[in-house]
């Protein structure tokens, strides 16, 4: 009886002496204090007010655009996905006369840091680019007139310089050994409130957007608004780690998700922009797409990985360096490529001129090739060759296509000297493949089967079980691409 009574006593004991007996680092721990790093590398951060005359935008461009924003369709789903920070022009106000000339001026806000005691500054391209008056404030109130050495829209980033000597400067980190949790924090000027501190944590590393092909943007929590573009990202020991550039937004407020260019990209633009006043970037002359799990299945290799090429640009260096469309380019440069969105930021920061390897996936093996680097042009301008006329109809194949032979007209207009072509879609499409697309290959369990005509599809088709998983490379319009097909599986 006494037994029952004694035994909570003893637990009570036990459970007291082992909470007192647990070290210090199983105990709840503080929250950061960030007062020191604020104290010490805040002066160096700078407030940037720049200011242009430019045309009302036209009606016809959706509302919120401008400035920098990404030009799409008020009903596109990537519409206020990714907003610059700088707010937005504004037309004149009610009774404000717009004058002899439709012109205005826009005021822009952002941020920026001192990264030498001469008066260099960083910040983000689209808060000075096509800017007629910068002008920098610092934490003493001091003012000063900016020029600007140089801006690369590709990055995001922009150089700009005042006349001053003996500046604070930020102490700069490296962006690699982030880790993913890690406390980091931004000062900037969100709205105009100058030297506002926010915190966070690191959410994602390595981070691709739509339409940034050259940054693996550093994902964070931290609170960015309109005003702290081009401000620093620091980690707890007060180094620079990124560039504050982007946020996640379709409010064009704070909404949780905020990214960063790597201070290690930021740099490497720096010295160019200082050197040279220009940006230089490598290129192999490549149309490539993201391996999906059912292309890996097709092309034979054990996982997603890589960039599938879709076409190569005639006497480019990958063309030179006998690359194949088809090819999956694994490693270039030693670097491994896990996604698509690897390849353009390798190459890119691979200087012209360097003879590199490369490793591609052909054919079921890997094959090593040796590339000689070329220089990526400022713009680049796709053209599109003339959709084949349909042909008189034929009954569809079991995908649903219905396909005819490329007449002798369409192969020279085309330049193309095998390919069948897709008159019509039938019932519900199946896989990415479109009336006036050519089907020049087909790939079934890593074998690829160029396609002389449709009896040879029809052949193919026949001979391959509805269970596997098809490619088919199409030619559509300049561009080829690569269709996967999924395998039809039985059951409810």
């Amino acid at each position: 009886m006494s037994l029952f009574r004694i035994v909570p006593g003893l637990l009570a004991s036990a459970a007291l002496t082992f909470f007192l007996a647990q070290p210090a680092a199983a105990q709840p721990r503080e929250l950061p204090d960030f007062t020191k790093l604020v104290d010490d590398h805040g002066p160096s951060v700078v407030n940037i007010s720049s200011s242009q005359g430019r045309a009302p935008r036209p009606q016809s461009q959706a509302p919120g655009q401008g400035g920098g924003g990404p030009q799409v369709e008020e009903d596109d789903p990537f519409y206020e996905f990714f907003r610059r920070f700088a707010p937005r022009q504004q037309p004149p106000g009610p009774g404000q006369s717009p004058g002899p000339s439709p012109r205005f001026e826009q005021n822009s806000l952002g941020s920026g840091f001192i990264v030498s005691t001469d008066g260099y500054i960083l910040t983000n391209a689209h808060v000075v680019e096509n800017a007629d008056e910068i002008t920098v404030k610092l934490t003493d109130k001091r003012e000063f007139k900016a020029k600007v050495i140089g801006t690369d829209r590709r990055t995001d980033v922009g150089l700009i310089k005042i006349e001053a000597s003996g500046l604070p400067t930020v102490r700069l980190g490296d962006a690699n050994k982030l880790k993913v949790g890690e406390w980091v924090l931004a000062i900037g000027s969100p709205f105009g409130f100058e030297n506002t501190v926010t915190a966070g944590i690191v959410s994602a590393k390595g981070r691709s957007l739509p339409s940034e092909n050259f940054v693996p943007f550093i994902q964070t929590d931290v609170a960015i608004n309109p005003g702290n573009s081009g401000g620093p990202l620091f980690n707890m020991r007060g180094e620079v780690v990124g560039i504050n550039s982007q946020i996640y937004s379709r409010t064009g407020g704070f909404m949780g998700l905020s990214f960063a260019i790597p201070i290690d990209v930021a740099m490497d633009i720096q010295t160019q922009l200082r050197t040279t006043g220009r940006v230089s970037r490598g290129r192999i002359g490549v149309v490539i797409q993201e391996v999906s799990k059912e292309l890996a299945d097709s092309f034979g290799l054990s996982k997603p990985m890589g960039a599938l090429v879709n076409s190569i640009g005639k006497g480019g260096p990958a063309e030179k360096a006998g690359v194949e469309t088809g090819d999956i380019i694994t490693r270039f440069d030693g670097k491994a490529v896990n996604s698509s969105s690897d390849l353009p930021r390798i190459v890119g920061s691979t200087r012209p001129g360097a003879k590199v390897s490369m490793q591609v996936w052909r054919k079921g093996g890997s094959k090593d090739l040796g590339v000689t680097v070329g220089e990526l042009p400022d713009d680049r301008v796709a053209l599109r060759a003339p959709k084949p006329k349909p042909q008189a109809e034929v009954a569809a194949n079991r995908l649903g296509l219905v396909v005819t032979d490329l007449t002798a007209d369409q192969r020279a207009k085309l330049n193309l000297q095998t390919g069948v072509v897709v008159d019509e879609v039938r019932g519900t499409p199946r896989g990415d493949v479109r009336a006036g697309d050519v089907i020049v290959a087909f790939t079934a369990r890593g074998v690829t089967t160029e396609l002389k005509t449709v009896a040879e599809l029809n052949r193919l088709l026949t001979a391959t079980d509805k269970a596997i998983t098809i490619t088919l490379q199409i030619r559509r319009g300049e561009s080829n691409i690569f269709a996967t097909i999924r395998g039809e599986t039985s059951g409810g």
